[in-house]
């Protein structure tokens, strides 16, 4: 006959064998380090990023006091697809290694291999198969390793990657980043006009996707070369976070300056062909204590595929 006393630790002893159960269950449902996870869904979540390159003199706001920060920041948008500017070969390095789930496409832009600054596309292993990808360089010799264009101050480029969507029936799609000159007026007008060829004839009629950092406004001439070109010809362009917030706000800038400044216009943006359908778009403004992961806001855009 059992006493109370051993009733009492067989009771405790079941009790601690669900718990533990109940632990082991919820561990193993954790992602791995460096992993990140999303629900399956028609829907494409795309973030721009400029991530303000590791050798500038920012003090507070370097790359190594903002480092961890930068890297949750990005970890958390949990996008599908990542276009990011100013990386340089040691923040490649660190970025690859925190985002192991994504595989990381591109080169710097001074030598086609890791000298300069990086205009790389992340995106999801477990979401996409890569099918082909390469660089050009915005200049009149696009091929030419290193080239700077018209009236640009530096060598300017623009990763393309062709994917095919395990997810929607491995349809395929053309992914562009890039980041435009920061002085030359003519170099923006020009590199628009030479993205809109090179996904015309890259493409031939897929999907387009073209983000990054273009050093205007909607308000200047390079974003009508792209979305109101007078051409009319292939790709037609929708800019998403427009597509989502029809009406213009004074507070929309996507560079802050390290100082969490939202006064002006997207330079930012995530362009898209007609089969997709922007249903979501956002700038990121947080921060911590007031210093910012960069000196850009990330942008964040949900796309959906459109049936065909």
């Amino acid at each position: 006959m059992q006493t109370f006393d051993t009733l009492d630790a067989v009771r405790t002893m079941t009790g601690m064998r669900l718990k533990l159960m109940v632990l082991l269950t919820f561990a193993l449902s954790l992602p791995a380090l460096g992993q990140t996870t999303r629900p399956a869904s028609d829907g494409l979540r795309v973030t721009t990023f400029n991530v303000r390159n590791s050798n500038s003199k920012d003090g507070p706001d370097a790359w190594t006091e903002r480092r961890a920060f930068f890297l949750d920041t990005l970890q958390g948008a949990n996008a599908d697809l990542i276009g990011l500017q100013e990386v340089l070969q040691v923040q490649a390095e660190e970025i690859r290694a925190r985002l192991s789930s994504y595989e990381f496409i591109g080169v710097a832009r001074n030598d086609g291999k890791q000298s300069g600054e990086y205009s790389p596309i992340l995106f999801r292993r477990d979401r996409f198969e890569r099918r082909d990808w390469g660089t050009i360089w915005l200049s009149p010799t696009p091929d030419a390793v290193g080239s700077k264009g018209w009236d640009a101050a530096l060598p300017r480029i623009a990763t393309w990657l062709k994917l095919a969507d395990k997810q929607n029936g491995n349809r395929e799609l053309l992914v562009m980043n890039t980041h435009f000159d920061h002085k030359g007026k003519e170099a923006r007008v020009e590199s628009a006009k030479l993205l809109r060829k090179t996904a015309a004839d890259l493409g031939k009629g897929l999907p387009v996707i073209i983000m990054g950092d273009f050093n205007v406004t909607e308000d200047d001439p390079p974003y009508a070369t792209l979305v109101k070109p007078e051409d009319n010809g292939p790709p037609k362009l929708a800019d998403a976070y427009r597509e989502v917030h029809p009406q213009r706000s004074k507070d929309e800038s996507s560079f802050n300056g390290f100082k969490g400044n939202r006064r002006g216009s997207r330079i930012d943006w995530v362009l898209h062909t007609p089969e997709f359908k922007a249903i979501d778009a956002s700038i990121d403004y947080a921060n911590k204590d007031g210093r910012y992961p960069s000196d850009h806001y990330p942008v964040h855009v949900e796309l959906r595929w459109v049936t065909k």
